[in-house]
């Protein structure tokens, strides 16, 4: 058997006989350190990350729509639910005070209230969503042929009555609370959440700083002030903060102040105060809060079943912040100081 060639290397003054082979390509050279073969650098797919079209935010599935009518007075608060719901809309009713019409579908919070009667507006409003359970606690007679032709499944309290319940604590008509899954389980159709126009992203240049915006109606007064801690607007009505019933000052990470036509309906409460009749169809100016910052803004809804579209004054798209959204329905042309 034949030996491979040996060489000498004196290694503290001791001799050491070590073989001789042929390096290889792989192989490190004599008295050189070894060196771990780099790994192959990894393959990064872009992740198509999908956005809530109601509020901009992750999801994993598109769930139904619930559209539900809350008391929005001092005797109906605190609300409950209202942190849970993707857009709020504030409509002046009788005697120019507001009420809310929540729109619920990426969270469902297991009870809402107080639910309170619906408006002609309501009907005008829901379309956008396709045709979503509409929760409320009557209307007054004449309005009934109209709920019947309306885009949306009638699960209010006089057909759906298991759905409701009094509330502990609070008097009438302000105790009427309702079950959210058993709203959605007498409306098994409706529709499932869509884009109804809004965008989210980046904020678009041309913001004013603001630290607080107000909007009045008639006989209500909503201020929103910039939470940099939250990142939020933090809401009070009528000089007097808004809570939630589960906690903590009510909130929305963009607010809009939609400017609209608003005039008198056939329609009027038992005081024969007229009811409001806003119009969300059409063109108009906004004024849109997000990150600390006032931008104006123009808002564009062609027809009912259509969304509505916000851009800036130069026509790009008016990004949201992801989160909840306000969407105040006002009379008044805004004015940024």
């Amino acid at each position: 058997m034949r030996l491979p060639r040996m060489i000498t290397i004196w290694l503290a003054g001791a001799a050491v006989l070590l073989p001789v082979t042929a390096c290889s390509a792989d192989e490190p050279a004599p008295g050189k350190a070894p060196q771990a073969a780099a790994p192959a650098a990894p393959t990064e797919e872009p992740v198509e990350v999908k956005t809530h079209p109601f509020t901009g935010e992750p999801y994993e599935r598109l769930k139904p729509v619930l559209a539900v009518k809350i008391e929005n007075t001092a005797a109906g608060k605190p609300q409950l639910g209202l942190k849970s719901a993707d857009i709020v809309y504030v409509e002046q009713v009788e005697a120019g005070l507001t009420r809310l019409m929540a729109i619920f579908s990426s969270k469902l919070p297991p009870k809402v209230g107080p639910v309170r009667s619906a408006r002609i507006s309501d009907l005008h409003i829901a379309p956008q969503f396709g045709k979503p359970a509409f929760a409320y606690s009557g209307v007054q007679t004449k309005m009934l042929p109209f709920v019947a032709e309306a885009s949306l499944f009638d699960v209010g309290d006089t057909r759906n009555p298991g759905a409701y319940f009094r509330q502990p604590g609070r008097f009438a008509p302000y105790n009427l609370f309702a079950t959210t899954k058993k709203l959605i389980a007498e409306a098994p159709k409706a529709s499932k959440a869509k884009d109804i126009g809004l965008t989210f992203g980046d904020a678009p240049e041309g913001g004013t700083p603001r630290k607080s915006y107000t909007v009045k109606w008639p006989a209500a007064r909503f201020t929103f002030a910039w939470s940099e801690a939250k990142k939020q607007w933090l809401i009070w009505q009528d000089g007097k903060k808004d809570m939630a019933a589960e906690g903590g000052q009510l909130g929305a990470s963009t607010v809009v102040i939609q400017y609209t036509k608003t005039e008198r309906s056939e329609f009027h409460d038992l005081n024969d105060s007229y009811t409001p009749l806003v119009h969300t169809t059409g063109k108009g100016k906004a004024v849109v809060l997000r990150d600390g910052q006032a931008f104006n803004a123009n808002w564009e809804r062609g027809s009912e079943k259509d969304g509505t579209t916000f851009t800036t004054e130069s026509g790009e798209p008016m990004n949201f912040a992801p989160g909840q959204v306000w969407i105040a329905l006002a009379s008044r042309k805004p004015v940024i100081p």
